[in-house]
């Protein structure tokens, strides 16, 4: 679908940072989604962290909070925040952030976003570190909100039931196609191997069930190590788990990279063992490179990019033993390993940037007519 646009219309995305962060990555994949369907895109980040590829033009806050973090230069930055906004007269507003704090929800609801035609995006099943528990509070705060998108049916759902909003719409993140590179020589991986990638967060991510299940399946037998790649708060504290079971041979931690892509396109499958997601991005990533995965069916995210035993295996949360099960299935059953494996690309083609430019763009140019 494409809407013929006389003049550019002008959007303005607000991201927590473009670094590190799946929520994060889905900003900066958005900003050069907008861009190529000719809309004259701007970027707002709060944390000065710019990893990823974007277009548009960047206000980098984060820069100024580095040089001055006071109370007064944060007043600071929200005047600059403030008068960005109203020099520009944006058609919409994609504010794509958690906001836990009831109080930072007021500021900008209410004061910055004031006649502003916003859509706030929905990353997460977890409700509260997006709107208040408390309904009345909530539907006080977003009562003039022109659009909620969330990046799952489950979202939507869990939404809708909780706080009756019905200006509610799902779209789930786009994935632009994983740009490889060449693989450093000095990065030894080994032969055979299952992986994650992402933040490493045990509270959400619970990669003590994955290293538990590791543990208790086949793979060690079959000599396949288990990699899990990137950093975060609970990384030291896995690695002295993972060395005080004697684990330490055949598990492997890497370093956070913005281009795992090389090395998940080399592994025998990857892994998702969180308590809760919105939209697991590293799932559809690892199915467009060609990789199957196996995922626990936690809230929000994995049923509906899994099709159990067509691209991957989908597992019940929170059982090792039926996650090692799972792993293990992979190693015995050549047959429906190779069918995964088969099926994986075809599986993600709805989640192209082609698929979901039409989603944004319907809702854009809908509203402007």
């Amino acid at each position: 679908m494409s809407y013929p646009n006389i003049a550019k219309k002008k959007i303005c995305i607000v991201t927590s940072s473009l670094g590190k962060g799946g929520a994060e990555k889905s900003s900066a994949v958005l900003s050069i989604l907008l861009d190529n369907l000719g809309y004259e895109v701007h970027v707002i980040s709060i944390l000065n962290r710019i990893d990823y590829d974007y277009k548009g033009t960047l206000l980098n806050l984060g820069a100024l909070k580095d040089k001055d973090a006071s109370f007064f230069g944060t007043l600071k930055r929200f005047t600059v925040f403030l008068n960005y906004l109203r020099s520009h007269n944006f058609d919409f507003i994609i504010d794509s952030r958690s906001r836990p704090s009831i109080l930072k929800q007021f500021l900008i609801n209410k004061v910055l976003y004031v006649n502003e035609k916003v859509i706030f995006i929905v990353h997460s099943a977890f409700l509260k570190n997006y709107i208040p528990d408390n309904k009345f509070i909530a539907k006080y705060l977003y009562s003039n909100v022109f659009k909620f998108v969330t990046v799952s049916k489950a979202i939507k759902t869990k939404l809708t039931k909780k706080y009756h909003f019905e200006n509610v719409k799902v779209i789930h993140n786009a994935v632009d196609e994983p740009q490889m590179t060449v693989l450093s020589e000095s990065l030894l991986l080994p032969d055979k191997f299952i992986i994650f990638f992402g933040r490493i967060e045990d509270e959400v991510k619970n990669l003590s069930l994955l290293i538990e299940s590791f543990k208790r399946s086949e793979l060690i037998d079959h000599n396949i190590k288990l990699v899990i790649l990137g950093d975060g708060n609970d990384k030291i504290k896995l690695e002295k788990k993972v060395q005080a079971t004697s684990l330490s041979e055949h598990i492997v931690f890497l370093s956070y990279t913005k281009n795992p892509y090389p090395i998940v396109s080399k592994a025998m499958c990857t892994v998702l063992t969180s308590y809760y997601e919105g939209f697991p991005t590293m799932l559809v990533e690892s199915l467009s490179l060609g990789t199957p995965v196996i995922s626990v069916n936690c809230e929000s995210g994995p049923s509906e990019i899994i099709l159990d035993t067509h691209n991957g295996l989908l597992v019940d949360n929170h059982n090792p033993d039926l996650l090692a099960d799972a792993m293990n299935r992979f190693v015995t059953d050549d047959e429906l390993y190779s069918h995964c494996k088969k099926n994986a690309k075809k599986s993600v083609e709805k989640f192209s940037m082609e698929n979901i430019s039409n989603d944004w763009e319907r809702i854009i140019e809908n509203s402007l007519r």
